[in-house]
């Protein structure tokens, strides 16, 4: 009889680097980007004079809980607790989606609020341009990252 090994009880995708590696590797080299880029946007945006807080209020909700569940979801990558559960991959890629379409609303919102703040002054509406450009950046690395983590 042939000896049968022990089923793995590791769950993890085969194909997660782990260390400095992390970093390099393309689905998961979007941590870093997205995390200096949404920290651009929530700085920025609290530097502006709000003439609208609903507006700007949505764009620094939605960018400082992005900036900390992705700050979550790296340290879960670097410690390795994905290892855990089979689902990783679904649950990493269902929430970069859904942040990635969260952060193209709080872009427009952004842009909108830019061109309110044009009569505001010069000052008030580089920062508020600077934090669109920003928004619509992280946008976009959030949706490739969602993109390129279910298709790894």
């Amino acid at each position: 009889m042939a000896s049968r090994e022990p089923p793995a009880t590791s769950h993890a995708p085969p194909d997660v680097p782990s260390g400095v590696a992390l970093f390099v590797t393309i689905p998961f080299a979007f941590f870093l980007p997205e995390l200096v880029f949404g920290f651009w946007v929530w700085i920025l945006v609290a530097a502006t004079q709000v003439a609208q807080p609903l507006l700007q209020g949505w764009v620094m909700y939605v960018s400082l809980t992005s900036f900390l569940i992705s700050l979550m979801f790296l340290l879960s990558y670097l410690l390795e607790f994905y290892k855990k559960f089979s689902s990783w991959k679904v649950l990493d890629s269902l929430y970069h989606g859904t942040t990635g379409i969260l952060y193209m609303s709080a872009a427009v919102l952004q842009a909108h609020a830019t061109i309110l703040s044009e009569a505001g002054g010069p000052p008030n509406y580089y920062l508020n341009t600077a934090a669109s450009f920003f928004t619509f950046i992280t946008a976009l690395l959030y949706i490739l990252h969602a993109f390129s983590i279910y298709y790894h």
